[in-house]
């Protein structure tokens, strides 16, 4: 019997492949790999899609999330309250632009930064808001943004994760200054490679980060800034182009899959399942139960052919790159218990429906 991946790349929706393949050699055949009409054309599309007024295609979605910070004015000296429960890229970036990351709990539900973990973390010092949209929920906005406008406060989104998702009919990545979004190949829109893009409606936060990722020139051979190569190629573009086409169709896909999860799980051992707050969309990037046997759980299920991920095995304030930071074991109960019991089921558009009735089964098997 074949196994079940954690994750494969499929011809979903079908011919979806075969229209990225054109697409491809539509751009190959341009012959202007470097800004130009493939990149315009996607991020006006992606801006226009989502309901901002601009997207600036970047490297990767990590330097969406430096050239985001650097564009809201977040620099030395500065802190930015951050959720500990996150992907390392987060922290990272503040620390790239020389601000002080100030971690916080998430909400013990939807695994998400609110404003009741955020204000506690709030001092003089703070710039910025940091919410990261995770596993694909948007976090709960209205009260985050009315905490960012009573200290003065920058807000810039990690929507890395949720492309599409909305709260109150928003898209996530149009509710702060600036938005970063990854396009790594496994993201809900994927590109063929890394890729990312700044989202924002601030014409100044757009003319900074076009300007920032292409050396920070105004024009070529004249730079206003000191900046970095970070731009997103005409290629890529073309692949995301096609893929955006699809996204809403793919994430149907997704929450399709996830209900069908939802329903056949509920009530099996101790599993607590993904839980959506109102008003928010969730687009499952990532389909997360619990369990307090989940190391056992994980292994059962490799014994039979299915593989699994963990998001995250290790918290960020416990990674030995930060220690310097000064956090300890216990600092974060919330995300420590999470670490130890978060287990990935797979989920993707193109899984089968006997592959996730193998998944079923063979969960509700373990704890029987």
């Amino acid at each position: 019997m074949e196994p079940v991946p954690y994750f494969a790349f499929r011809d979903y929706p079908a011919g979806s492949e075969a229209a990225v393949q054109e697409a491809l050699l539509q751009a190959v055949a341009g012959k202007a790999y470097i800004l130009g009409k493939e990149l315009r054309t996607f991020e006006e599309a992606y801006a226009n899609y989502l309901g901002a007024t601009a997207a600036v295609g970047v490297g990767n979605g990590y330097d969406a999330l430096v050239l985001a910070l650097k564009a809201v004015g977040v620099g030395g000296g500065d802190e930015v309250v951050l959720p500990v429960h996150t992907f390392i890229a987060t922290l990272n970036a503040v620390l790239q632009v020389g601000a002080k990351p100030v971690l916080v709990e998430p909400d013990g539900q939807t695994y998400n930064i609110t404003a009741v973990t955020a204000a506690p973390a709030i001092t003089s010092k703070t710039k910025a808001l940091l919410p990261v949209h995770l596993y694909g929920q948007v976090c709960e906005m209205a009260p985050l943004l009315e905490l960012a406008q009573a200290h003065n406060l920058k807000v810039v989104e990690d929507a890395a994760q949720a492309h599409g998702a909305t709260y109150i009919n928003q898209h996530a990545g149009t509710f702060g200054a600036a938005a970063a979004f990854s396009f790594y190949p496994t993201k809900n829109l994927g590109a063929l490679g890394d890729a990312g893009a700044v989202v924002t409606s601030d014409d100044a936060v757009a003319d900074f980060v076009r300007m920032y990722r292409n050396y920070g020139e105004v024009q070529k051979y004249q730079s206003e800034v000191v900046g970095v190569n970070s731009r997103l190629d005409e290629l890529q573009a073309a692949v995301l182009q096609v893929k955006l086409q699809h996204l809403d169709q793919l994430n149907a896909e997704r929450q399709r899959l996830a209900a069908i999860y939802d329903s056949e799980l509920e009530g099996t051992g101790d599993i607590i399942l993904p839980y959506t707050a109102p008003g928010c969309s969730h687009v499952y990037h990532i389909f997360s139960i619990r369990t307090k046997r989940r190391d056992a759980l994980r292994q059962w299920l490799r014994e039979q052919g299915i593989y699994t991920a963990i998001h995250y095995p290790v918290p960020v304030h416990l990674q030995p790159a930060y220690k310097f930071l000064g956090y300890r074991t216990g600092d974060f109960p919330v995300a420590e218990e999470l670490a130890q019991t978060s287990l990935s089921l797979p989920l993707f558009p193109g899984l089968r429906a006997v592959e996730q009735e193998r998944v079923v089964g063979a969960v509700k098997h373990f704890f029987r």
